[in-house]
């Protein structure tokens, strides 16, 4: 049986094998998906298969920097307990670390790039699944770089469950990058700057607050004048450049970096399972599982 690129993507998801490996099992098992499932867990791999399907909306941030590279990531647990554990934490290094070094340009490639230790990114995060006993993922990542005349400001918020890499261009000010950085992990921006903001983004603002000002009852004649007003409220809230700077509210964040002879060239904000929909336990076996214990 040929095996397709949907059934090696299946299989993945059932079990967090690489998709090597998955390939291999599939090709081995003829397509057969329960017995290329009992493939990888002969390998070693029991653990993640059992786990596979559970959700891993905790975890943490982390960022590594080296000189002019700098590296952040989300890795996810399925409890808060298991990422204040300290095998997840030297997980998330390894992690970190090999990313820095090895610069892929995705999850998916990363997984299949082999460790110091020569495992492949995925039998090693499989490993920890074995000791740890959850589910763990590598969510996201991205490299940064800069030159010797910028700076990287770092800061991670609650022990990593927001994470925020600033590069500052024009500054080696990192005591400025760090202050950036937590002024973003606090009022969320979206951009850097108005310009970044795509115009079908500005219209459909520009249309929705045309409505309210007119279901306001305000007259049409100043409606466009109100609207340009409540636009640049807009773009307070999204770009970091324009927002009131948390530290000292009376100067725009723009303008604070500009005070140190640069300029933001860019931001990376995470925040632990952000966009992951979270399994709602069912009442009913909440209730029992009160009574068993009482």
């Amino acid at each position: 049986m040929a095996v397709t690129a949907q059934m090696v993507k299946e299989l993945r998801e059932k079990t967090g094998a690489g998709m090597m490996d998955c390939k291999k099992a599939l090709t081995e098992t003829n397509g057969d998906m329960e017995a290329a499932i009992d493939f990888l867990r002969e390998k070693g791999m029991a653990s993640a298969a059992k786990k596979a399907d559970r959700i891993a909306a905790e975890g943490s941030t982390y960022i590594l920097t080296e000189g002019n590279e700098a590296v952040i990531l989300e890795v996810n647990s399925e409890t808060d307990f298991v990422a204040k554990n300290e095998g997840f934490q030297v997980l998330v290094k390894e992690l970190a670390s090999h990313l820095l070094n090895n610069k892929p340009a995705s999850v998916e490639e990363a997984l299949e790039q082999t460790m110091e230790n020569g495992a492949t990114v995925a039998e090693h995060i499989n490993a920890a699944i074995s000791k740890i006993g959850e589910k763990l993922t590598l969510r996201r990542f991205e490299v940064k770089t800069k030159t010797e005349a910028d700076a990287f400001g770092a800061y991670l918020h609650m022990g990593g469950r927001i994470g925020v890499l600033t590069v500052l261009e024009g500054t080696t000010d990192e005591e400025a990058a760090k202050d950036v950085s937590m002024h973003i992990a606090a009022l969320r921006p979206l951009y850097v700057s108005r310009d970044q903001v795509t115009s079908d983004e500005i219209e459909r603002e520009r249309k929705v607050l045309t409505e309210q000002a007119l279901n306001e009852g305000k007259p049409e004649k100043i409606v466009e004048k109100m609207v340009e007003g409540r636009i640049n409220k807009f773009y307070e809230e999204i770009c970091v450049n324009d927002q009131s700077f948390v530290k000292n509210p009376d100067v725009k964040v723009g303008k604070f970096v500009e005070s140190k002879g640069g300029k933001i060239a860019s931001f990376v904000r995470y925040e632990v399972g952000e966009g992951i929909e979270k399994r709602q336990d069912n009442f009913a076996e909440e209730v029992m599982s009160q009574v068993k214990k009482d």
